[in-house]
């Protein structure tokens, strides 16, 4: 494993030039020769032409997808963490999931954790030769003590991105569960990995740029593994938020509207209910359908898991 830093040498481009000759995330896509004189109404008719495929592409991943979320809600379940590992735009998207969560699932910040090559500063600024850099995604793997509790999701539009590979590469050695996150078939990152999740989208609409459909189809797959390994997890109610943080005037409202849902009570009701259990939407939907003490309703939840469901059955 070597540690680039800056420019390689010409034997080294002309290797890689063929390598990526063959991924269709960098082939041209036939029929937008013209696309620099077109009109606007055309330019918006053509990419949403372009981007049709991006679900059927994620749908063909869905054994990958499922094995994948399975195994993450199983390490959570036992204390684990998620972990995203990607550069460039895939690290962003990484990064974008893992700090959704806590709104909206109530998780602690570490337990979903986006890993970006080059850091914190390489979300807004790109860090040059960062992702060529195996070594530094084996030593950010390091550095956050990843364990065989862990689950650890590479992310590389291409497939090929030495930072992700050599931060897989880690995770393995140390045990923990690894999947792949590709836009292209049979790609180098798919082979260091327990699960490789494959979404093949073909050429992007300006060749090469892979936060076009490679990143929209990145990112519905991200939705699926954080949100399915949360309901799996106890956070939802059917498909009510009921783990979320009201952190804004916003979710304080969609606190108490969650609340008046599953319940049917008045908008006054659920303001009271929420007040009497610290603003927890679980506690409080606990309270108003089983009648259960205010003061008992956080031990209830515990008792049972984290799941409402099952916290309300056992009230039964």
């Amino acid at each position: 494993m070597t540690e680039q830093t800056g420019p390689t040498n010409a034997d080294n481009l002309a290797g890689l030039r063929t390598e990526l000759a063959g991924l269709q995330t960098e082939a041209t896509a036939e029929g937008l020769e013209n696309l620099d004189i077109l009109g606007t109404e055309e330019l918006v008719s053509a990419m949403l032409a372009h981007s049709s495929g991006v679900h059927a592409a994620v749908e063909a991943a869905g054994p990958a997808i499922v094995q994948t979320v399975d195994a993450v809600a199983e390490r959570l379940q036992r204390g684990g963490r998620l972990l995203y590992v990607g550069a460039g735009t895939a690290g962003r998207l990484g990064v974008l999931d893992a700090s959704e969560c806590p709104p909206t699932f109530g998780t602690p910040p570490g337990l979903v954790v986006g890993l970006i090559a080059g850091g914190v500063q390489a979300i807004q600024k790109p860090v040059e030769y960062a992702e060529d850099n195996a070594t530094a995604g084996a030593r950010d793997l390091h550095d956050i003590n990843v364990t065989e509790a862990d689950a650890v999701v590479g992310i590389t539009a291409s497939g090929r991105t030495p930072y992700v590979i050599g931060a897989l590469e880690e995770a393995r050695k140390r045990g923990a569960f690894t999947a792949s996150l590709a836009c292209n078939k049979g790609s180098a990152v798919s082979h260091v990995a327990d699960a490789a999740i494959e979404v093949v989208v073909g050429p992007e609409f300006i060749a090469g740029s892979t936060r076009l459909n490679s990143g929209t189809a990145q990112k519905l797959v991200l939705n699926m593994i954080s949100t399915l390994v949360m309901v799996k997890l106890g956070k939802t109610y059917g498909n009510l938020m009921v783990d979320l943080r009201a952190t804004n005037e916003k979710l304080l409202a969609r606190s108490q509207r969650t609340v008046q849902h599953a319940t049917g009570v008045s908008a006054q009701e659920a303001a009271t209910a929420l007040d009497s259990v610290g603003g927890s939407v679980k506690a409080a939907i606990l309270v108003l359908l089983t009648g259960i003490e205010a003061g008992q309703a956080k031990g209830a939840l515990e008792e049972a898991g984290g799941f409402l469901r099952r916290a309300i059955q056992n009230q039964k």
